[in-house]
């Protein structure tokens, strides 16, 4: 909390992102209250609750990192989003949540499905755009998945079980002999076989990971240009 005091006044700082979860033991009650501490204007994460509140009223300034990738991916691959079912599968305040909001900014009709959902698989297959955004690595088969849709894989799950990935990606898969030399692999919530339904399918590693990374210098340049004005 202190250091986090020390950024918000420093004119040196442009954004400040607090790393979660913080340790556990903590709880999410002060993980929240460090997140409500960061000065909204250096909020990088939009996660201060002012921050949320513009997202949600379609005037952010600064737009979570993670969502805004998949938006910036999206359109840049000349992917349709106005008129377009959307399902995410997933709600945190990190990806879910803001998804949706960005999403139906973007005037798509929107659902947000989750562990209570009934029928998911049923209820994804409906989707012309399905984000995948749940922590379970391969979650998301074919049968989740309409012919065509374009399937958004924001997981990034590791995998240090070898017959894990092998069950996987399949024996023969160049994953595992990256597992038998690293002692672990990196997998997203979407079956690999969804890229025989799917009309188009992010990887993983390699996809949404580095548009957050990309984003999230977006939001610095954008704080500081709004803090030089």
């Amino acid at each position: 909390m202190a250091e986090v005091r020390s950024l918000n006044i420093d004119d040196a700082c442009d954004g400040i992102l607090v790393q979660s979860p913080l340790p556990k033991a903590l709880g999410k009650a002060v993980e929240q209250e460090v997140f409500d501490t960061i000065d909204p204007a250096k909020d990088v994460d939009c996660f201060h609750p002012a921050n949320i509140g513009r997202l949600t009223q379609g005037r952010a300034v600064l737009a979570p990192c993670t969502p805004s990738g998949v938006i910036e991916l999206l359109v840049r691959e000349g992917i349709a989003i106005a008129g377009q079912r959307a399902v995410v599968i997933g709600r945190s305040e990190i990806v879910g949540k803001p998804m949706a909001l960005l999403l139906l900014q973007r005037d798509a009709t929107v659902t947000i499905c989750h562990s209570r959902t009934k029928d998911l698989p049923a209820v994804a297959a409906t989707a012309d755009i399905l984000v995948a955004a749940i922590g379970r690595p391969g979650f998301v088969t074919p049968a989740f998945v309409k012919p065509g849709a374009a399937v958004v894989d924001v997981g990034i799950n590791p995998i240090t079980v070898r017959q894990d990935v092998v069950t996987l990606f399949g024996a023969e898969s160049p994953r595992v002999a990256t597992f038998d030399s690293k002692g672990s692999v990196i997998a997203g919530d979407v079956h690999p076989a969804v890229a025989e339904v799917a009309g188009a399918l992010t990887p993983v590693p390699g996809g949404v990971g580095p548009l957050t990374i990309a984003m999230l210098l977006k939001n610095t340049v954008i704080a500081a240009e709004q803090r030089s004005t």
